[in-house]
């Protein structure tokens, strides 16, 4: 391990020189000692080097560059054993600025015992040291409960604990309810029981069709016998089974997959976790993440997984990990994964058929998860009480409104407003305004205009102030808005400006307020709301341009006629069969079509040919 020298200060240059070039561990730590954030590197000297850089850093890092009063380096054989090392201090030290996953929690599997002639099948949390088999893991408890539900009913497998079993002289509820099949007091054999067993096994495995193949054998065989009530329970059986066939996602050739999708709005990151076993979706989870240093999708991804399988909890390893986006480091995620296994674990971005559907799905219950955990009321609470310490206000704002300019090279200019309260987004109220009689490329006349349609209505009491108007601009834009306000005589609105940072990343923004620059805590809640209302605003004004300038493209010339309808242009465009045949066509030919009178003719020929 080296040390920088921190007696008289920290001193970089001395310590870079010092580094070597070799796979391992870093540790920034603050003047206290305490530890900021642990990274691996396969290259020491310039992985460490790239914080001391004199430009180039990202607002956030330079946050945490400032901090640092010392770094500790640890050196390693390879890039993999430094990636374990990481994991191994992160989960320990808990450092502010890496992704820090808080999941303590060991996943939940199904247990089945080995002992004895009538096994258990039972809800199982935690280390997996017993004699038996182990199915899972599952996403949560419920699903573990769900599973054994149905196989209860499909197999009727005890689930008592032994003490229990023991001590029985007559069947329990769950015998009377068809949901055991009364081992405890001889009501069925051991060589029925192990049979049960067995099918049991295979449905956890995912042979589910190996099962009804079974049943259905078993159903004729009884009837053949003449054994009709033993017929009838196998067809109960079969019927239950096909109904569980239809509600699970099953693709029996697919194995064993972990899928992870990354989304992000608003400052938020969201990771869904699909799981899928033998074939078999066996359920999800959510996660969002922390992202204090403004990682981009791909190494916030990257990082995650590595907090997840190597932090130290005991996980079930699939043989295949596929993600939303290719990460960083991902061969050496992969090595990891392999060594702890066993056996050769794959981490892919590039997936085909079934697989492409489940990643899908997990893309789109990821997007779902991110829009929830934004329009939750608490969450948007919080963050207006957030945005009251963070400009001073004496009030908790109750309404906000932010303005867009969207268009494409000048065309179809629209403006938007949407519409925040403390229950989030109120789109009941968001407005759209087609921009006209101002350059084209004019944002500054084109939010003038925007605003002052929409507050002369406010005005004249059409709908209520604002608290706090966003503008998505700079200083000129918020010097214009408040001029609009005050010729207006808009008292009590007060201005905010976002001016986007460098590279235009999200969370390096910066706010414009009464004319000077404020800053916010980086992804604090008063950041993520303005950044959610702003990117709602860009979002509500893209679509209307969009769907106004395709209304543009798609306007005939045929519109201008006076007479000529829908129906009618549709008549003279099928019967001519396209505008270019219009305009080439005569008077008497356009007078032949149905609908079409000599003196209509007339009207639009000559407006097809004026000059």
């Amino acid at each position: 391990m080296i040390r920088a020298n921190a007696e008289a200060g920290f001193d970089a240059e001395t310590l870079l020189k010092s580094l070597p070039r070799k796979p391992g561990v870093y540790r920034m730590l603050d003047a206290t000692g305490d530890v900021l954030y642990v990274g691996k590197a396969r290259n020491l000297r310039n992985r460490v080097a790239s914080y001391f850089r004199a430009s180039g850093l990202a607002s956030k890092t330079l946050a945490l560059v400032t901090k640092i009063g010392n770094v500790q380096i640890t050196v390693t054989n390879s890039e993999t054993e430094a990636l374990l090392l990481e994991q191994s201090l992160i989960k320990q030290e808990r450092p502010p600025y890496n992704v820090v996953l808080r999941d303590d929690k060991s996943y939940p599997y199904i247990y089945l015992t080995e002992q004895g002639d009538f096994p258990r099948l039972t809800f199982h949390r935690g280390a997996r040291r017993k004699q038996g088999r182990y199915f899972g893991p599952f996403p949560s408890a419920g699903a573990v409960r769900d599973s054994l539900n149905i196989l209860q009913k499909l197999f009727r497998l005890r689930h008592c604990d032994d003490s229990f079993f023991k001590n029985r002289s007559r069947p329990c509820l769950q015998y009377q309810i068809q949901r055991c099949s009364g081992p405890c007091v001889g009501l069925v054999s051991p060589q029925d029981y192990q049979e049960d067993v067995e099918l049991a096994v295979l449905f956890l495995e995912g042979r589910s069709r190996t099962v009804l193949e079974i049943f259905k054998q078993h159903m004729d065989d009884a009837a053949d016998d003449r054994n009709y009530e033993r017929a009838a329970k196998y067809r109960d059986q079969i019927n239950h089974l096909r109904r569980v066939q239809e509600q699970q996602y099953v693709h029996g050739s697919e194995g064993d997959v972990d899928l992870f999708a990354l989304v992000e709005a608003s400052g938020i990151s969201c990771v869904q976790a699909l799981f899928v076993r033998a074939g078999r979706v066996l359920g999800q989870r959510t996660w969002f993440p922390r992202n204090e240093l403004g990682l981009s999708a791909d190494e916030l991804l990257s990082a995650f997984l590595s907090q997840y399988y190597l932090g130290g909890q005991e996980r079930d390893l699939p043989k295949v990990v596929i993600t939303s986006s290719e990460t960083s480091d991902s061969s050496v995620l992969a090595e990891a994964l392999s060594s702890l296994a066993g056996r050769r674990v794959s981490v892919v971005h590039q997936v085909r058929g079934q697989r492409a559907r489940w990643l899908q799905l997990a893309l789109e219950n990821a997007a779902y998860g991110l829009n929830a955990y934004l329009a939750d009321k608490r969450n948007v609470y919080a963050r207006f009480v957030a945005l009251q310490d963070a400009l001073g206000l004496d009030d908790v704002p109750q309404r906000l409104e932010c303005f867009d300019i969207s268009h494409t090279m000048g065309e179809a200019t629209v403006a938007s407003c949407v519409v925040f309260d403390t229950n989030g987004p109120l789109k009941s109220d968001y407005r759209r305004f087609n921009i006209e009689g101002v350059a084209p490329g004019d944002d500054y006349g084109a939010m003038e205009q925007a605003l002052r349609r929409r507050y002369t209505r406010l005005k004249q009491g059409e709908e209520k102030l604002p608290d706090i108007l966003v503008i998505d601009g700079g200083l000129g834009q918020v010097h214009r808005a408040q001029d609009v306000l005050d010729e207006l005589q808009v008292d009590g609105v007060t201005v905010l400006g976002i001016a986007k940072g460098p590279s235009r990343k999200p969370g390096l923004e910066k706010f414009i307020l009464r004319g000077n620059e404020v800053r916010l805590p980086a992804q604090g809640q008063a950041d993520l709301l303005l950044q959610q209302i702003r990117d709602e605003a860009h979002r509500f004004a893209i679509t209307g341009h969009r769907q106004r300038r395709q209304k543009a493209r798609r306007r005939s010339e045929l519109d201008d006629v006076p007479g000529v309808g829908p129906k009618r242009r549709r008549e003279l465009l099928s019967h001519f069969g396209g505008m270019a045949s219009v305009k080439g066509a005569s008077i008497d030919e356009i007078a032949k079509v149905p609908g079409i009178s000599r003196r209509l003719a007339q009207e639009i020929y000559g407006m097809l040919h004026a000059e």
